[in-house]
């Protein structure tokens, strides 16, 4: 993508039934991480991210707890999920919640327009119905119920019975759209990304659509269909609508036309919703499809994918308030595969606090930084001539900025940081063998060791500029210490894809103190 291009990017719209874990704010971070990366390079950049607040789960949650449902929603926003962004410092541009008026009336104006279109029919349905995923469930997840639920189906995702439902309702035609589906994933390969995901996609449509119901007329904890009120839009159409609404479909069309179509990233459970049903409606109502939809794997702990009912959910203000929200970030991003299932362990991510961040990059700032001090006054040294080692170090600068860039195009948070950490290696390294402790006693080396300190110094602000989008808060720190704020200005406007471009920090920009900024943890 060129620079100054439109890219707008969606974590998945959450259901706040329960508080956030670990696994939401995996996906949070990963997705503010693409847009900070992507605003830092100077692409017109928008972060949505929200809550989907309707349907019978959160209908009865809240009569359960004796309120109604938008008291209780606005409990679970208010003292869960917007704290969960700060906890994470996440800087995202938007927070829709599918209660908000401006999603209602840009939802009921998508489907008046579909409905106008002829995609849309009254019709009568009979089908098992799984209200913890609030989804007639396919025959592939339907299974035999055992012990206290022995004798009835139940959902192979929950474990809890299925109820058998018949409404009258209003359907989607789903099955009319299968070949343009399959040949928008032959002519976009990448629309859906893994391959894994997008071979898993291909069989479901070619196995042939059913038609979707898309209206509950059972209750009314929802967003009324416009021609039939004793109806509302089944909560799936509704959630996945607030990708248009929030940038102005229905409202302001200059905004979405700016905006739209946007990049989905999404966990591989809620997938087929996506890449299926959701290109379809768009196709139906004449709008461009996405861009592309990525789905991540599962954060898993113990061998087992994180659940409320196992009591396998973590919080994320658990590890941030051990380990910082940095470390979190890098932790999740770095550690797992992004694309495939990754395991969660406090023991390695105490292991890999220590070896990569405390030891390696941490260490490697406030050494440069306090060797500056002592052999330089803390002022940037001028460099002398090149050697055949200084030059090696600047080639795997300009190729790690080069390969993170790339890695972040295929949404490879995982590789871009490997990328990057290249220069973390090859400086701890650089400094070994360079010796400036020894250098310092000669004064006849006084211009050899000026050279080493300045690209140690210079390595630190690519650094600096590179990790920012994954580790805004120990950057920023980083960034005041060498002086580039005061020499180049405020780190966020440093162009993430000139970072690799060597020299960048003048001579004589004034090193301050650096606190480290990843103190040892000790193991409880």
């Amino acid at each position: 993508m060129t620079s100054g291009g439109s890219f707008f990017i969606t974590t998945p719209i959450y259901y706040p039934s329960d508080v956030p874990h670990i696994g939401h704010g995996y996906t949070t971070v990963a997705v503010d991480t693409l847009a900070r990366w992507h605003r830092q390079a100077g692409d017109d950049t928008w972060m949505l991210t929200g809550t989907d607040e309707h349907g019978q789960k959160m209908m009865r949650a809240a009569a359960a707890n004796g309120v109604s449902p938008q008291e209780w929603v606005d409990r679970l926003v208010g003292e869960a999920w917007f704290p969960l962004l700060k906890t994470l410092d996440v800087a995202n541009d938007d927070f829709i919640r599918t209660t908000q008026e401006r999603h209602e009336k840009g939802v009921q104006a998508f489907i008046q327009a579909i409905y106008e279109r002829g995609h849309i029919y009254a019709g009568e349905y009979e089908a098992l119905y799984c209200v913890g995923c609030e989804e007639f469930k396919p025959e592939s997840e339907i299974v035999d119920g055992t012990g206290a639920f022995e004798g009835l189906k139940v959902c192979a995702i929950h474990s809890k019975p299925l109820e058998l439902l018949h409404e009258k309702n209003y359907f989607f035609r789903l099955s009319a759209f299968a070949d343009q589906l399959l040949e928008l994933y032959r002519e976009r390969p990448d629309f859906v990304q893994p391959e894994s995901a997008r071979n898993e996609v291909v069989a479901f449509v070619q196995q042939g659509l059913k038609d979707l119901s898309i209206s509950r007329s059972a209750f009314d904890w929802g967003i009324p269909v416009p021609w039939d009120p004793s109806h509302v839009i089944y909560v799936w159409v509704d959630a996945l609508l607030n990708y248009a609404t929030a940038i102005g479909y229905g409202s302001d069309e200059a905004s979405f036309e700016r905006r739209w179509p946007g990049h989905h990233v999404v966990g591989k459970d809620i997938l087929r919703f996506h890449a299926v049903i959701w290109p379809a409606m768009l196709m139906a109502a004449g709008l461009e499809v996405p861009r592309g939809v990525f789905a991540h794997g599962w954060l898993l702990v113990g061998g087992e994918k994180m659940s409320k009912s196992k009591a396998t959910g973590i919080a994320p203000e658990t590890l941030v308030k051990t380990f910082g929200s940095d470390a979190y970030r890098f932790y999740f991003l770095s550690a797992i595969a992004f694309g495939q299932d990754g395991s969660f362990s406090w023991e390695d991510m105490l292991a890999r606090y220590h070896a990569e961040l405390a030891n390696g990059f941490g260490n490697l700032a406030s050494r440069s930084i306090a060797m500056t001090a002592k052999y330089f006054d803390g002022s940037a040294p001028e460099p002398g001539e090149y050697a055949d080692a200084d030059l090696a170090v600047q080639r795997i600068v300009a190729d790690a900025a080069a390969n993170a860039d790339a890695a972040i195009e295929r949404f490879r948070t995982d590789e871009a940081i490997h990328a990057i950490w290249t220069i973390v290696d090859a400086l701890n390294g650089y400094i070994t063998e360079s010796e400036p402790w020894v250098l310092a006693k000669d004064d006849a080396q006084r211009e050899r060791l000026a050279t080493v300190l300045y690209t140690c110094l210079e390595g630190l602000r690519a650094l600096a500029v590179l990790l920012s989008p994954v580790m805004p808060e120990s950057t920023r720190k980083l960034w005041t210490a060498l002086g580039a704020e005061e020499a180049l200005g405020a780190l966020t406007a440093q162009d993430v894809r000139d970072a690799g471009r060597w020299g960048q920090l003048p001579a004589g920009a004034t090193a301050s103190k650096l606190a480290p900024l990843f103190p040892r943890i000790e193991d409880e």
